[in-house]
C-alpha cells in the first residue's frame, strides 16, 4: 500500500487562501483524471468541502508523488504552488489512513463530530467510481472510512459534543441556577447562522427563552433560521436583523451568544458598554460596591456610560467624563473598578486587532484585577471548539431542518484558521447583578476579552470552557473515538498487507491445480482401464494431498503478511515456488477489476 494525501484544510490554511483554492465540479473530476495521466498515480480521489481540500492517490514512488500532487492542486485551484506550498500537509500510508478516518469521525471538522462530512466522503467516492479513478484501494479506503464514521457515531456520543458545549456554556452564566430556571422570560441574541450558532439558537429556545434575535452577515441565512426556530414548537419569538442592527440589539437583550468565522472581533468593549449605557439598564445604586482604593477606604462606581467613556478616554489619554475624575485625580484609579493603565492598555490592544489570554469560565468584576498576559498555545489536541449537531438532546426542534439549515449556511461561512490559547479558570461570583450575559463559541474569539470588566456583564468564551469542561462527557467521546480510530486504522493496514499477497496465493493454488490435472491426465494414459467412479475417487485423493501441504504454509504467510514489514513475503513465496510473476500480474489485474468494487451501493 503506498496511499498518499496532499491537502490544506481550516487548520492549516487562512479562509482567505481556501476560498480561492475552492474546486468546482468540473476542476474536480480534470483533477482526478490529470492525476491518473501523471507518472506516479495509480487511482486517486479528492475530497473538497468548504473547509477542506485534499487529493488522495496511490503511488508508487513517494518524493515524485508529493510533487505531481502539490503541482496538481495548484494548478487546478488556480493558486500558485508557491504561495500554496505553506499551508499544505502531507500523509503517507498508515497516517493518511487515520487522517481521513478522523475526518469521517469529525475529529478534523471545524464543528467537532459534525456528521454532514460522511456525506462529502461518499461523494468523493462516487465522483472517483463514475470517472474510474477509484481502484480497489481507493474504494476500501473510503468505503471502510464510511463505516468508522458512522461506528464512532453510533457507539459515542460524539455527535452530542456540540450540544454539551452550549448546554455547558449556558451552565457556566446562569452560576448556580438550573439552566431552564435562568433562561426562562430572557431575550437572547444569537449571531451568526452556521451550524454551531444553529444549535445554540435550537438550545436557546428549548431551555425557555422567550425571544431568540439572529444576526449573519448573510439575511437570507439569519431568516432561514429564525423561521425554523418559530416552526419548532417550543414557543419562541424569532426573527433575524442584519449584522448593521446587532449594535442596537444589545442594549434590549439578556443573553448574547456568538458563534461567527470572522477573523476580527465582532463585539468590542465600547460596543457593549455603549448599548448597556444607552439602555439605561446599568443603575449604579444596584450594584454591589467595589472593594476601596488602597489608601483611599473609599469604594468608587461608575456607570455603565462611565466605562465607555473610559475606554474612549484610555485611547485619548486623557480623563474621561462621567467617571467622578478618577482617572485625573488617582494614579491607580479605576473605571467601573478597572485600573486606568489596564482600560488604556486593553484599548491599545483592541486598537491594534491583538487579543490577550484572559481568565475565567465566569467573569464578573467584582475587584480590580491585573490582566494576565498571552497564554502559551494548546496543543492539537486539546478539547476546544468542540461542536456537533446535537439531533438528539434537542427535544421539540425540527432537528432534520436544523441539520440542513447548519449544513447549508456553513457552505457559505467557511471560518479563518483557529488557534487557540488556554485561559486560567477562575470561578467569581460576584455580587454584581449580571446585566448582559455573553457566551462566545468562537475560535479565535468574536468578543473583546475586555468586556468582562464592565460592571453587570458576565462573560464565558470557548477557551475557558475548554479547562472547565477537561473531564466532561464531551471529552470522553472524543478520547472514545479516537480510540476507534486507532483501531480501526491497525485493522485496515493488516488488511491491504494480507490483500497484498493474495494474487501470489491464488497463482500458487492455480498452479497446483494445474499440476494436479496434468499428474490426472498422465494416469489416465497408463491406467486407461479405470471407470469413472475409481478416476475420481483417485483425482479427488490427490487434490486433497495438494491442498493439505499448501494450506498451513498459505495460512501462515496470509498472517506473517498482515503483519508490519510483512510485504516481502509475497515475493519470498514466488521465488520459492517459481511462480511466473505475469501470472500473478494477471491475477492482481483481475481482482482489481472486480465489478463490485465499482458498486455504488457499497459507499452506503
Amino acid at each position: 500500500m503506498s496511499l498518499l494525501v496532499v491537502g490544506l484544510s481550516h487548520r492549516s490554511a487562512p479562509v482567505s487562501v481556501l476560498e480561492r483554492a475552492s474546486l468546482s465540479a468540473d476542476a474536480k473530476a480534470k483533477l482526478l483524471h490529470d492525476t491518473l495521466a501523471a507518472e506516479p498515480a495509480a487511482e486517486a480521489a479528492v475530497l473538497a468541502t468548504c473547509n477542506r481540500i485534499e487529493l488522495y492517490a496511490d503511488v508508487d514512488k513517494f518524493h515524485a508523488g508529493v510533487a505531481e500532487l502539490s503541482t496538481l492542486l495548484a494548478q487546478h485551484s488556480g493558486v500558485a504552488l508557491e504561495e500554496l506550498t505553506p499551508y499544505l500537509y502531507v500523509h503517507y500510508e498508515d497516517r493518511a489512513v487515520h487522517h481521513l478516518f478522523s475526518v469521517a469521525c469529525g475529529l478534523d471538522s471545524m464543528v467537532v463530530g459534525e456528521g454532514q462530512i460522511l456525506g462529502q466522503i461518499k461523494d468523493a467516492l462516487a465522483l472517483g467510481q463514475e470517472l474510474h479513478t477509484a481502484g480497489r484501494l481507493i474504494n476500501d479506503l473510503f468505503q471502510q472510512a464510511l463505516r468508522v464514521g458512522k461506528r464512532a457515531h453510533s457507539e459515542t456520543g460524539i455527535d452530542r459534543a456540540g450540544q454539551s458545549l452550549v448546554t455547558f456554556g449556558l451552565e457556566q452564566l446562569a452560576v448556580h441556577l438550573p439552566v431552564e430556571e435562568w433562561a426562562a422570560g430572557k431575550r437572547a441574541l444569537v449571531i451568526g447562522a452556521g451550524s454551531m450558532s444553529s444549535l445554540a439558537a435550537a438550545t436557546l429556545a428549548r431551555v425557555g427563552v422567550a425571544e431568540v434575535v439572529v444576526a449573519n452577515r448573510t439575511a437570507e441565512r439569519a431568516e432561514r433560521l429564525a423561521e425554523i426556530l418559530v416552526a419548532s414548537g417550543t414557543g419562541v419569538a424569532a426573527r433575524a436583523v442584519p449584522m448593521a442592527a446587532v449594535a442596537g440589539e444589545l442594549g434590549r437583550v439578556d443573553v448574547v451568544v456568538s458563534c461567527t468565522g470572522a477573523t476580527g472581533l465582532v463585539l468590542t468593549g465600547d460596543d457593549v458598554a455603549d448599548a448597556l449605557a444607552g439602555a439605561g439598564g446599568m443603575d449604579p445604586a444596584g450594584l454591589s460596591p467595589t472593594p476601596p482604593l488602597p489608601g483611599t477606604g473609599a469604594a468608587p462606581r461608575a456607570s455603565a456610560q462611565g466605562v465607555a467613556d473610559g475606554f474612549a478616554a484610555a485611547r485619548a489619554g486623557a480623563p474621561a467624563a462621567g467617571t467622578g475624575g478618577a482617572l485625573a485625580d488617582v494614579p491607580q484609579a479605576a473605571v467601573g473598578g478597572v485600573d486606568a493603565e489596564v482600560v488604556a492598555r486593553l484599548a491599545a490592544l483592541a486598537e491594534a486587532g491583538r487579543r490577550i489570554a484572559d481568565a475565567g469560565a465566569v467573569r464578573t468584576i467584582t475587584a480590580p484585577a491585573a490582566v494576565e498576559g498571552d497564554g502559551c498555545p494548546v496543543g492539537p489536541d486539546a478539547p476546544v471548539a468542540l461542536a456537533g449537531d446535537g439531533r438528539s438532546a434537542l427535544a421539540g426542534v425540527d432537528a432534520g431542518s436544523l441539520e440542513l439549515h447548519g449544513a447549508w449556511a456553513d457552505q457559505g461561512e467557511a471560518a479563518a484558521q483557529r488557534q487557540p490559547r488556554r485561559a486560567a479558570r477562575s470561578q467569581a461570583d460576584g455580587a454584581v447583578p449580571v446585566r448582559l450575559a455573553l457566551l462566545d463559541l468562537a475560535m479565535p474569539r468574536d468578543i473583546d476579552a475586555a468586556v468582562h470588566r464592565i460592571p453587570g456583564v458576565r462573560l464565558v468564551d470557548i477557551e475557558s470552557l475548554a479547562e472547565a469542561s477537561a473531564d466532561a462527557p464531551m471529552a470522553a467521546d472524543v478520547d472514545a473515538v479516537r480510540g476507534i480510530v486507532a483501531g480501526e486504522v491497525a485493522a485496515f493496514g493488516a488488511a491491504q498487507r494480507a490483500a497484498h499477497i493474495t494474487p501470489t496465493v491464488v497463482a500458487l493454488r492455480a498452479m497446483a491445480a494445474e499440476v494436479v490435472a496434468m499428474e490426472v491426465a498422465r494416469l489416465d494414459g497408463r491406467v486407461p482401464d479405470l471407470d469413472e467412479r475409481q478416476r475420481a475417487e483417485v483425482t479427488q485423493t490427490v487434490r486433497r494431498v495438494v491442498d493439505k501441504l499448501l494450506h498451513a504454509p498459505t495460512v501462515r504467510v496470509k498472517q506473517l503478511a498482515s503483519e508490519p514489514g510483512g510485504a516481502g513475503y509475497a515475493e519470498a513465496l514466488r521465488e520459492l515456488f517459481d511462480l511466473d510473476p505475469q501470472t500473478v500480474a494477471s491475477v492482481s489485474r483481475a481482482d482489481a477489476a472486480d465489478p463490485k468494487n465499482d458498486d455504488p451501493g457499497r459507499a452506503s
